[in-house]
């Protein structure tokens, strides 16, 4: 048998079991297979059941601190994979400290953090024309080079989906005259009026996901938009640990398997499969990462036990003072500290100067008004 006889064979099975649907006047189908199954099994147990078991003994101060950094994660890699080059280090400090962006790179993530925020207070809402343009416009305001795009889908075909590494062009999307009826298909596809069969909705964000960019409905932001759909759409449904994985970050460590998923499911006539089973695999890694960083936090957690009652500190001075120790040359803000701990500018105020008393932090005067903080004698063993 050659490799063309072999194919052959698959495709006719394929074809025997795969589910077929129309978007935007174009044909798309998928293929579950035993492995897909297995999966999704898997993502209904821990991501939407009730079990929970990763979050469900911790406090809503330590599910506050995980929601915070998953959302800095999501919006940083989600932005990087798209062009931004500012590290992971000087965004989360932006983003804590809510230091205005200096550069778009910075404005992208801030945008990016904005929308996912933004994506969680709506997140048992319709998809509508009108909220999709609104999500678009909040992920790439003052990032496009012509700013009347924001929020609009474009008006022309002089659009192309490039090779990152040497510039081929990889995708011609459909023509901007079929972007209305994409759109409005794309809602009810989103709000579950279509197809008429199931469709697991892990499946169906990832199909969402895709379809994005295969049409690219937008000048540019299409990648960060789709991402935020898939997002928005698992939340929607129910999947509610989908909060505190960041999907980016896994997608920025393969972005070749994420790019050639997508060349794949084009070139094999529209088989969503290949993107399926990336997406799956993307989104299984990631609820990995998610429960190594809790057991790292778990840890992290019980030596902050021990310094509370050998300092006889409050859960959150204690947090404080481990962030300093973690990293001594951190400098503080109280804007840093509401934001991290999820608490009152009063209470972030009273924390900070109790350890500014028990010489635990340093105040450290940057104007007439404004002070920063950074160890003190106590961290520094000076005393």
């Amino acid at each position: 048998m050659t490799p063309i006889d072999l194919w052959s064979i698959v495709k006719e099975d394929r074809f025997h079991n795969r589910r077929y649907f129309e978007v935007g006047h174009e044909g798309f189908y998928f293929t579950k297979t035993d492995s897909l199954e297995k999966q999704l099994h898997e993502f209904d147990l821990h991501l939407a059941g009730a079990s929970g078991k990763q979050t469900k003994a911790a406090s809503e101060v330590d599910k506050h601190h995980y929601l915070i950094g998953s959302i800095m994660e999501e919006s940083i890699a989600s932005s990087q994979i798209e062009g931004a080059i500012t590290s992971r280090i000087v965004a989360k400090e932006m983003l804590r400290k809510k230091r205005p962006p200096k550069n778009m790179s910075e404005r992208m993530i801030v945008n990016n953090y904005l929308t996912i925020q933004h994506i969680i207070d709506i997140r048992k809402d319709s998809l509508t024309s009108n909220n999709l343009m609104e999500l678009h416009r909040l992920m790439t305001a003052d990032t496009l080079d012509n700013p009347e795009e924001s929020g609009r889908i474009r008006s022309h075909d002089t659009i192309y989906v490039v090779d990152a590494i040497n510039g081929d062009i990889i995708h011609t999307p459909p023509s901007h005259s079929s972007l209305p009826t994409f759109i409005d298909d794309l809602c009810r596809f989103f709000n579950d009026e279509t197809p008429d069969f199931f469709v697991h909705p892990v499946v169906k964000a990832s199909i969402i996901h895709f379809l994005i960019g295969y049409f690219h409905p937008f000048t540019d932001g299409n990648g960060r938009t789709a991402r935020a759909l898939f997002y928005w759409y698992l939340l929607r449904k129910g999947y509610w640990l989908t909060e505190y994985l960041s999907i980016s970050r896994v997608i920025m460590q393969s972005r070749a398997q994420y790019y050639r998923a997508f060349q794949y499911t084009e070139a094999d006539e529209n088989d969503l499969t290949y993107f399926v089973l990336y997406q799956v695999k993307t989104l299984s890694r990631a609820y990995d990462e998610l429960k190594k960083y809790i057991d790292r936090k778990n840890q992290e957690k019980r030596q902050l036990l021990i310094l509370q009652r050998q300092e006889k500190l409050s859960p959150r001075q204690a947090q404080i003072v481990e962030w300093l120790r973690q990293d001594p040359n951190s400098i503080l803000s109280i804007k840093e500290v509401e934001t991290r701990l999820g608490v009152s500018n009063q209470t972030a105020r009273n924390d900070i100067r109790m350890l500014v008393k028990a010489r635990f932090l340093e105040e450290l005067p940057i104007n007439s008004k404004e002070r920063h903080y950074i160890r003190g004698e106590r961290l520094t063993g000076e005393v």
